[in-house]
C-alpha cells in the first residue's frame, strides 16, 4: 500500500503550541518498522494551479510569500515560515498522489492531511489549505480531461471529531461533491458550516452511539449519492485519550469505525483515499497508536482489493 509523507518539512513552532508536529514524523518512523507492505514515498508539492481548483489565487499567493494577513495567521493558529507554507503544500500534495494511487490500486494514504478547516479564501484550526477539496477537484479534472461527461462523484467521509466546515463551504453548491461529517456538537468550531450531512454527537459519545451514527449515515450517504471516490479523513481525536475530543471512544470502538468505513468502502468497489486529520492525545502516542491501528485496518482492505484484482 502506498503512503504519502512530508515530514521532512517540520514546522518551526514556538515553545508550548499545542499542535502535536511529531506525531507525523513518528507515525512514519512505526509504518517503516511494523508495515513491510507499506510503501513510503515522499509527496510533491500541489502546485498554485492545483491549489487554485478549491482556493482563491490570491490567498495562495499571500501564503507563498508571506503576506497573509495576521488575523488570518491568527484563525491558522501557526507563524508563517517558508516550511509552513512549503508543508502545506506538500501535505496536499500527499492526498492528491494518494486519490492517484486508489484509483489504481483501491487504497492509499496520506501521513498527514485532514486539513478540512480551511475555507477557499482562508485556514483555520491548523489549516492552511483544504487537501479533500483540492485532491477532489484535481481527481474530477483528470477523470474528464477531453471527456464531455458527468464529473467524478467524490464522497468526503470525515470522522474528524471536528466538523469538517471548509470542507462543506467549499462543496456547498457542488452536487458532485458528498460531504459526510460526524463530530461534537459542542466541540471547534463553534459556529458549524451545513455539509450534505452533518451528525452531531454530544460530549461523551461512547462506542455504541458512536458506530450507530455512523452506520445510519452511511445509510443515507448510499441512497443519496454513488461515489467513485471516497476520501476519508480518520481522524485519532475522538480516542476518550485526546485533550480536544470530548467523545469516549476506545481502541476497539476507533478500530470498529475504521473497519466499517474500509468494509463499506470496499464491498462496493470504492477506490478510497485516507488521511490521518487531527489528533491530540494526551500521551502523543496514543495518538500515534491510533493512527497505527488505522493503517493495519487499511492493510486488510488493500491486500483484499489486490486479491480481487488478480
Amino acid at each position: 500500500m502506498q503512503v504519502f509523507y512530508a515530514t521532512q518539512f517540520v514546522l518551526p513552532l514556538p515553545a508550548g503550541h499545542r499542535f502535536p508536529i511529531a506525531k507525523y514524523q513518528l507515525l512514519r518512523d512505526r509504518l517503516a518498522a511494523d508495515f513491510p507492505d507499506v510503501r513510503l514515498q515522499q509527496a510533491q508539492p500541489a502546485s498554485d494551479g492545483e491549489l487554485a481548483l478549491a482556493h482563491d489565487p490570491a490567498y495562495v499567493a499571500a501564503i507563498a510569500d508571506g503576506s497573509v494577513a495576521p488575523a488570518i495567521l491568527r484563525e491558522i493558529g501557526f507563524p508563517w515560515s517558508d516550511a509552513m507554507a512549503e508543508r502545506a503544500r506538500r501535505s496536499v500534495g500527499a492526498t492528491i498522489a494518494a486519490c492517484r494511487v486508489a484509483l489504481r490500486e483501491g487504497v492509499a494514504a496520506n501521513i498527514a492531511g485532514g486539513t478540512h478547516h480551511a475555507r477557499a479564501d482562508r485556514g483555520g484550526g491548523f489549516c492552511v489549505f483544504n487537501d479533500a477539496a483540492v485532491a477532489a477537484r484535481l481527481m474530477q479534472a483528470e477523470a474528464g480531461r477531453g471527456v464531455a461527461r458527468a464529473p467524478l462523484k467524490v464522497a468526503v467521509i470525515d470522522l474528524d471529531v471536528h466538523q469538517g466546515n471548509g470542507t462543506a463551504a467549499i462543496f456547498r453548491d457542488d452536487p458532485s461533491v458528498f460531504t459526510l461529517s460526524l463530530h461534537g456538537e459542542k466541540n471547534f468550531p463553534f459556529r458549524k458550516e451545513a455539509g450534505d450531512l452533518d451528525v452531531d454527537l454530544p460530549d461523551g459519545c461512547g462506542d455504541d452511539d458512536y458506530l450507530h451514527a455512523l452506520e445510519v449515515a452511511l445509510d443515507h450517504l448510499e441512497q443519496r449519492f454513488a461515489p467513485q471516490l471516497v476520501i476519508y479523513l480518520a481522524g485519532a481525536d475522538p480516542h476518550e485519550g485526546d485533550r480536544l475530543g470530548r467523545l469516549k471512544l476506545t481502541w476497539d470502538g476507533l478500530e470498529a469505525r475504521d473497519r466499517r468505513v474500509l468494509d463499506w468502502a470496499g464491498q462496493r468497489r470504492i477506490p478510497l483515499a485516507f488521511a490521518m486529520a487531527g489528533g491530540y492525545g494526551h500521551d502523543i502516542a496514543d495518538t500515534v497508536r491510533a493512527q497505527v491501528n488505522t493503517y493495519r485496518v487499511a492493510m486488510d482492505y488493500w491486500r483484499r482489493w489486490q486479491n480481487r484484482a488478480r
